[in-house]
């Protein structure tokens, strides 16, 4: 199969990067061309709020010189993303409209979710280094210029992934007055970032092992090829870590940008990101930090290959997205047993009735993930279940869905127990079009039939089976060895949405079993 060329733009806060890929079942992902512009975007956005005329000029020319290297190198489809720069700019849809019309080019800004779990694809590029890491007590640990993003992992799943808003650049805005006032820069910093280590720590690490720090950011290559000089080694032990921490303190910034190799514009963000490993190593007592050097234009060459089908990776990245929603319903005590049981039922009403709400895989997914938050809110207050739900799921970062995934889901659970609202009324406080309000409803009722088969909490069915009838009815033939009662008799008020959406009308029928 030929190759295909891809190139990702990656609008960070401190650069501006083109990573052109060439593209192959059988060759994999290469990296052909790699060219990049220092631009502190950030410093603008979290001083100010917003970006100034003179930034998106020049942002605009690095952007037709991108194209004309693209159209150089042949690329057959590209995509630019933004990070935090962009995205908590104040003035931020105006900016992405001047950049489309000046050149062409539509730049989607990632949220920190979606941006994280390109990152943590952009590792798996690595797949067998990856995966052999992850099978261990492993925090992999993204520093960008905005903020920290931790995910934890164990025996091949992820634990949980929290965002600590102390990134490098947003640091060194914050503390550029006391940096020319003190001799001891390096302990502010630390004094700054040490109530953060310290809630991660007590919230999320408690007595979990971390025995390996998978590091993703721009400097740690310098540090590594600097401790291992010409060797190819990936992994630096925490006493290299710290003994070069400490010769970089004594020597200064200036002489240790000369010995790097890094200019001395880019140096002033190396103290703050060598704060912020120390103190990672100190408060996860890792052993080793890893080293993949990877970025978010090797995460987006990744997905783009995954998409078209060019790779097959082996990691399930899925299942990351459906473990971290299993983490948070456990941190709400959530009812095990009922959800395992609503999961079950809800998944098989999907798959049967596909031909009547004509929803894909990804659509599977939010249902599913709707289900295992369905009743986190009861943690928060019993008797609004459902709005508190609402409110921690919008509140709460879930790995690799978009904020309008999250919303979606978020609106499935509001609505599971709680009034529909009209589409009208739901936009008029939402970016949701009518295609994700749709999305909302259809998988709305399917979760209030999956709740409604499992009313009691007793899971009395063991498993079911759907015939949709030609008289426009769906039967359910329930197996169960117990009385339904109570799910046949609150079965039609909850089945009326399904009816009202699908023109189908369910029907349950119980089959005794042993």
């Amino acid at each position: 199969m030929a190759c295909t060329m891809f190139a990702a733009i990656d609008v960070g806060s401190y650069e501006v990067n083109l990573k052109i890929y060439e593209l192959s079942t059988r060759k994999g992902i290469r990296v052909v061309n790699h060219v990049r512009h220092r631009m502190e975007l950030g410093k603008e956005t979290y001083v100010t709020g917003k970006i100034g005329t003179q930034m998106v000029d020049e942002l605009c020319r690095v952007f037709i010189d991108f194209q004309r290297i693209m159209k150089e190198f042949g690329v057959e489809d590209y995509r630019a993303c933004a990070t935090s720069a962009v995205r908590e700019t104040k003035n931020r849809i105006v900016l992405l409209d001047r950049i489309y019309l000046r050149t062409g080019i539509r730049l989607e800004t990632l949220s920190n979710s979606e941006q994280r779990f390109l990152g943590y694809k952009a590792i798996a590029f690595n797949a067998e280094r990856f995966q052999e890491i992850i099978e261990k007590g492993t925090a992999i640990v993204d520093v960008g210029g905005g903020s920290i993003q931790i995910s934890l992992f164990d025996k091949d799943n992820m634990v949980t992934t929290q965002n600590i808003r102390l990134g490098t650049l947003r640091l060194r805005e914050r503390l550029s007055d006391v940096a020319e006032r003190t001799i001891r820069y390096a302990g502010v910093i630390e004094e700054l970032l040490n109530n953060e280590m310290r809630t991660y720590k007590k919230l999320y690490l408690k007595d979990r092992r971390i025995r390996y720090l998978l590091l993703v950011g721009s400097y740690i290559q310098y540090i590594n090829r600097y401790i291992h000089k010409d060797s190819d080694a990936f992994q630096i032990t925490k006493e290299e870590f710290i003994t070069f921490y400490d010769e970089f303190i004594q020597k200064g910034q200036l002489v240790m940008a000369s010995e790097l190799g890094i200019s001395n514009e880019n140096i002033s963000l190396m103290l703050p990101t060598m704060v912020i490993y120390k103190r990672l190593l100190e408060e996860t007592g890792a052993e080793n930090v890893v080293i993949l050097g990877m970025d978010l234009g090797d995460g987006l060459a990744y997905d783009f290959a995954e998409r078209k089908k060019l790779l097959r990776p082996k990691h399930n990245f899925e299942n990351d997205i459906v473990e971290a929603a299993r983490n948070i319903a456990r941190r709400y005590h959530t009812n095990r047993n009922h959800t395992q049981t609503m999961e079950k039922i809800a998944l098989t009403l999907f798959d049967k009735t596909k031909s009547v709400h004509g929803l894909g895989k990804r659509e599977r997914l939010l249902l599913q993930i709707s289900v295992l938050l369905h009743d986190c809110g009861k943690y928060i207050n019993m008797a609004q279940s459902s709005a508190c739900s609402y409110n921690i799921i919008m509140a709460t970062e879930i790995i690799g869905l978009s904020h309008m995934e999250r919303e979606i889901v978020a609106n499935i659970v509001r609505f599971n127990s709680g009034d529909v609202m009209d589409f009208e009324e739901l936009a008029s406080g939402s970016l949701l079009e009518r295609t994700e309000y749709m999305t909302i409803i259809k998988l709305t009722a399917i979760l209030r039939l999956a709740n409604a088969l499992d009313r009691s909490h007793k899971q009395k069915i063991k498993d079911i089976r759907i015939t949709i009838k030609d008289d426009h009815t769906m039967q359910i033939l329930a197996d169960t060895a117990e009385d339904l009662t109570l799910e046949q008799a609150l079965f039609q008020e909850k089945s009326e949405l399904f009816e009202e959406v699908y023109s189908i009308r369910p029907i349950l029928k119980a089959r005794k079993s042993e």
